[in-house]
């Protein structure tokens, strides 16, 4: 015969909840204030915003870093560097495009569709850039990252996004200037 199991969310109505030996406190029964809780919230936001910006300004690295390798290196490893700030600049462009996916599992709109278009065009057009000689293809590149700012510009503020835009403005001159110079040196 087999004797029923209890687990530990059965107990009876009204009856007092005791955690489970070794489980986190759980937080039944406090009176926490929807201010307390809109400030954490708050507080939570403004650091994950702190660190998308220093994760953001931290990705401008390689930006800054391969154009100069590009002026100061011997020309036998001039294709590799090109050949890294190339795919650099695609890898980043693609992302870009990402962004306009998530746009669209974050919200239903009328342009879900003009979304998934633009965010499978940028690693299209960013691959060809790749497959191109670095002269040809970074400055291709420069064009596509301020193209693409100009295309967030517009949708951004409809998905509740405009906030990142001067961000978004100062990442875009850096990257393609790099691109833009990194052409230069090829």
């Amino acid at each position: 015969m087999n004797t029923p199991t209890s687990f530990p969310n059965d107990r009876p109505q009204g009856a007092p909840h005791l955690p489970q030996e070794g489980a986190a406190p759980s937080m039944e029964g406090t009176h926490e204030s929807p201010h307390v809780r809109a400030v954490q919230t708050h507080a939570q936001l403004a650091q994950r915003e702190a660190l998308i910006e220093r994760l953001s300004y931290a990705g401008l690295t390689p930006f800054i870093l391969l154009p100069l390798l590009l002026w100061l290196v011997d020309d036998q490893l001039h294709p590799f560097v090109s050949i890294a700030l190339t795919a650099y600049a695609a890898s980043i462009a693609s992302f870009l495009g990402g962004i306009h996916w998530g746009m669209v599992f974050k919200e239903s709109d009328e342009h879900n569709n003009l979304h998934l278009l633009w965010g499978v065009s940028l690693p299209l057009l960013s691959w060809l850039a790749v497959v191109m000689p670095a002269y040809a293809g970074l400055p291709l590149l420069g064009v596509i990252l301020i193209v693409a700012y100009a295309v967030d510009r517009k949708s951004y503020p409809s998905a509740g996004l405009k906030h990142w835009l001067t961000l978004r403005f100062r990442l875009t001159v850096v990257a393609s200037l790099s691109c833009f110079l990194g052409a230069g040196a090829t």
